[in-house]
């Protein structure tokens, strides 16, 4: 199923994705591992017992960044993207523990046709996430230069 145009995206949208995804350790030990973070704080658990406030390892920040946005995908800009232009205002404000499901929010913050091509635009998206609970795990804001569709593109 594609993602959306430039054209089809409205300022204040909410999207709820139905995509949810449980993190498990081999998840975090993977990502931790393949990213070169050695980081005990990921990847050892008798350290987050003992000499942590937690308790328990948390998920890499960046893997959840990642996640957040990967779900969003399938919703908003698979097929119809050129590309990500950039993320800001990333915030974790709650840890991602193993075992967490998380699931996502997107709301259409900006858009901007673009000033070097008539076939696309500038979209804003901000992502949340949060896990089972309803804790807020993750929140960024991400522009994407977006294809107009192509009936879009024929009317102008």
């Amino acid at each position: 199923m594609p993602g959306l145009y430039f054209d089809e995206f409205r300022i204040g949208q909410m999207i709820e994705h139905e995509l949810r995804r449980t993190v498990t350790e081999m998840d975090n030990m993977l990502f931790s591992n393949m990213t070169l973070n050695p980081q005990p704080l990921h990847i050892d658990r008798h350290f987050c017992e003992t000499q942590t406030e937690w308790g328990q390892p948390l998920v890499n920040s960046i893997f959840t960044l990642g996640l957040m946005i990967g779900i969003s995908v399938n919703d908003t800009t698979i097929g119809t993207t050129i590309g990500n232009l950039g993320m800001s205002e990333v915030k974790f404000p709650h840890p991602l523990f193993h075992g967490d499901t998380v699931n996502v929010t997107t709301e259409i913050v900006g858009k901007r046709e673009s000033r070097s091509r008539p076939d696309a635009g500038i979209v804003e998206f901000e992502h949340k996430a949060f896990n089972q609970k309803g804790d807020l795990v993750a929140v960024c804001r991400r522009q994407a230069f977006m294809k107009k569709s192509p009936n879009a593109t024929l009317e102008a």
